[in-house]
């Protein structure tokens, strides 16, 4: 409501595609479509939604989040990225989770956040990530709305010629803060990196947390690491106080120039092991950039989970290694959405028998048929081969992969797979036969005719080569 007057505050993507838009009045929008559907808005809703949101990222994209209302999130994924292969995994995995839900995201990943804050708004590109050197043409063209200025402020500037940032960036500094006080200038820094924007980062619901304040700023590596193991030494005794394991660890570290560096580990399974936390904590201090100085670290503990107890024989029995340090160890260094174990599911079809699950999961039921042995290294998709077979129920004679002949000196199958019908009418006639051949040279292939040989609905006939056997 703005006095008697009903506004809209939000329009989905078919309202604005027959011209309505936010600040627009109800009764405008009703001329224009009489039947429109109208809900009234929820600003607090809004914005509980939003901090949940905040929350949810804050568990699996970044230890520093700040809501941005009434629609947005900044996440500062600095140290972090790693986990998903860099920033385009994150913006990747951020919009597809989103849109699983029904919800339509733009992101940005950028040098600043005024820059991401106006290029995932009034950019082109629905996911984006900008290289510091092209910052300035990217942002230079867009409307100095992007600049987060007052409404007035930015239609007062249109009436005096300056419709993009790049021409608010052209104009004198002096005269520009003379008429229009220091806002343009501020936020022209803001966008180009010349100054600080200072955030205040959501936390979640009372995270366990340690800090160091400092009376002199610190900087020096070995000063950061020597705190780093105090810190973890703190949080243990609060891990065994509250009973509980941490599953992840964000380290943030307060700059002089209000400036926060972080970085992010991840645990395969719930502990609290000192010399564990310290060395993956540590591993990644490279990364911080001190500036000036630190005058304060945090370390705190976004997913924490009960601790599970194994029992230890003394009969003799050789110990299960644990081999969680180490996968904590390289998911670290390389991401943890690169470290995987295979295991089988519900599936005839061979590609689809396959599912990747965390290295610490536990084991699944579902076993690969024992009567038929599967090869050890699966194709992701059929390479095609060339063959000669002399009747539709025998195996090849000889084939070409790869430019290289090979001839079969030994053969088993067919193994008849067909397809799931249940999943697609093109699979409800489909067929596949096996066969589990050896060259000369001692070598194992799976090698299958993609129908029955002769009927041309089952397939199109074709030789595929599936995997290779140890």
């Amino acid at each position: 409501m703005e006095g008697q007057r009903r506004l809209l505050t939000a329009a989905n993507a078919a309202a604005r595609a027959i011209g309505l838009v936010p600040g627009m009045t109800v009764a405008q929008a009703q001329a224009l479509v009489p039947d429109l559907q109208i809900l009234d808005a929820e600003p607090d809703a809004d914005r509980a939604a939003l901090e949940k949101l905040a929350c949810w990222s804050l568990r699996r994209y970044a230890p520093t989040i700040s809501p941005d209302p009434p629609d947005g999130l900044m996440l500062d994924i600095t140290g972090a990225a790693h986990a998903f292969g860099g920033p385009e995994g994150v913006l990747r995995d951020l919009v597809q989770r989103l849109a699983e839900v029904g919800t339509a995201a733009r992101a940005v990943c950028a040098p600043t956040y005024g820059a991401a804050h106006a290029l995932a708004r009034y950019g082109a590109d629905p996911a984006r990530v900008v290289d510091p050197l092209d910052l300035k043409a990217a942002i230079g063209a867009l409307p100095i709305a992007a600049l987060r200025l007052d409404v007035n402020m930015v239609l007062t500037l249109g009436r005096l010629g300056l419709e993009t940032i790049a021409d608010l960036e052209a104009m004198p500094r002096a005269s520009l803060a003379l008429r229009f006080g220091s806002a343009p200038g501020q936020r022209l820094d803001q966008a180009f990196g010349r100054a600080a924007e200072p955030f205040e980062p959501i936390q979640p619901p009372e995270p366990i947390t340690v800090e160091r304040r400092f009376a002199e700023p610190i900087g020096a590596p070995e000063t950061l690491a020597r705190y780093t193991g105090k810190l973890v030494d703190e949080l243990a005794r609060r891990l065994e106080e509250e009973g509980v394991g941490a599953r992840r660890l964000d380290l943030s570290f307060h700059r002089v120039d209000n400036r926060i560096e972080a970085i992010r580990a991840g645990l395969a399974k719930p502990s609290r092991d000192r010399r564990q936390m310290t060395r993956l904590l540590c591993a990644r201090l490279e990364t911080i950039d001190p500036g000036f100085g630190v005058e304060r670290m945090q370390l705190t503990v976004p997913a924490a989970e009960p601790l599970t107890y194994h029992m230890v024989s003394n009969l003799g029995e050789a110990p299960v290694p644990d081999v969680a340090a180490l996968v904590d160890l390289l998911g670290n260094r390389i991401g943890e959405g690169r470290l995987f174990r295979v295991a089988a599911r519900e599936s005839d079809i061979p590609e689809r028998s396959v599912a990747r699950i965390a290295p610490m999961s536990e084991s699944t039921e579902i076993r690969w048929p024992a009567a038929w042995p599967r090869p050890t290294r699966l194709f992701a998709r059929p390479e095609p081969v060339d063959t000669m077979a002399l009747l539709p129920d025998h195996p090849p004679v000889h084939f070409v992969w790869r430019g290289v002949r090979r001839r079969v000196t030994r053969a088993d199958g067919p193994e008849r797979i067909y397809g799931e019908w249940h999943l697609s009418d093109a699979e409800f006639l489909g067929v596949r036969d096996y066969f589990q051949v050896e060259d000369e040279t001692g070598a194992r292939y799976w090698l299958f005719r993609n129908g029955d040989g002769m009927d041309s609905a089952t397939g199109g006939q074709g030789w595929f080569l599936h995997g290779l056997f140890a």
